[in-house]
């Protein structure tokens, strides 16, 4: 190896934790934990179905209708679709959300889980004129 190649290989790697470490190093101020006390909003056909805070502690909540059912868990301070009996599944695939703004989506059952931001949080992002 020679000199250059010792260079380029030190600038990737410099890069590439350039990227890595804030991650490992950000205190998640977002996530939901004791004394944040985060929401999700269930809503069913553009409606409101159900407002669940986010616990520790693993709750199960049902959203059953005319198209089908859901089923979501919550725990972790955080909330995932556990089961569902549509079609394509695709809403069992968006995970374990955590963090305000985060949603889960099941169309043919048209519902929606939305973690809302903590109280007061809630801030402008841009202005149109």
């Amino acid at each position: 190896m020679k000199r250059a190649d010792v260079l380029l290989i030190s600038i990737v790697l410099i890069a590439a934790l350039a990227f890595l470490v804030p991650r490992w190093l950000s205190n998640d101020a977002d996530k939901g934990g004791p004394g944040k006390e985060l929401t999700a909003n269930i809503t069913v056909d553009g409606k409101l179905f159900k407002t669940i805070t986010l616990t520790k502690e693993e709750q199960t909540i049902e959203v059953r209708t005319e198209r089908g059912y859901n089923i979501l868990k919550v725990y972790d301070y955080g909330v995932e679709m556990f089961d569902a009996d549509c079609p394509d599944k695709v809403c069992l695939g968006f995970g374990f959300i955590t963090l305000p703004k985060q949603t889960i989506v099941c169309l043919p059952h048209r519902v929606l889980v939305e973690i809302a931001s903590a109280a007061g949080e809630d801030e402008v992002d841009a202005y149109v004129q």
